[in-house]
This record gives structure tokens, C-alpha cells and sequence, in this order.
């Protein structure tokens, strides 16, 4: 696993609970609508930012990982 991260975030599936940026304010922003959407979407890996995901009620948050495009969030079963 490398050290960088995609984070996406599915618009259409983001209720706006704003569980995320109280869990990695650095990472993650609410816009207008209440939609979330990260800062970047590259970036470091992050131990908040994976808690930011784990957290979403209805898991919007995908993390991946950007050498290996392997997903970090959530797992593949």
C-alpha cells in the first residue's frame, strides 16, 4: 500500500450528515447544498481520513489507493 489515497465521494449517495468533515476537517468540506466533497482528492493517507469513511452512515466516502488502485475503503468482500 503506498502512501497516497484517492478519496471520492458519491453525491448521490451523501445524505449530508457532515459526520466526515467532523472527523477529518482537513479532508472533507459541506458545500451549499449540504453535499460533501473532499478538499483533495489526492492525498496523503491518513488515519482520520479513514475514519471519516468508516464513519459515513451511508458510506459515501471510497478510498483508494493510488499506486496500486486497490480499494482501501470500503474493503472489497
Amino acid at each position: 500500500m503506498s502512501d497516497r489515497w484517492h478519496v471520492e465521494v458519491d453525491r448521490g449517495v451523501c445524505i449530508g450528515s457532515g459526520m466526515c468533515a467532523g472527523a477529518a476537517p482537513e479532508a472533507f468540506r459541506l458545500d451549499a447544498a449540504r453535499q460533501s466533497h473532499p478538499v483533495d482528492a489526492e492525498r496523503d493517507a491518513s488515519e482520520s481520513v479513514l475514519a471519516a469513511a468508516e464513519s459515513c452512515p451511508v458510506e459515501a466516502i471510497a478510498i483508494t489507493d493510488l499506486a496500486s488502485g486497490e480499494a482501501v475503503f470500503p474493503p472489497e468482500e
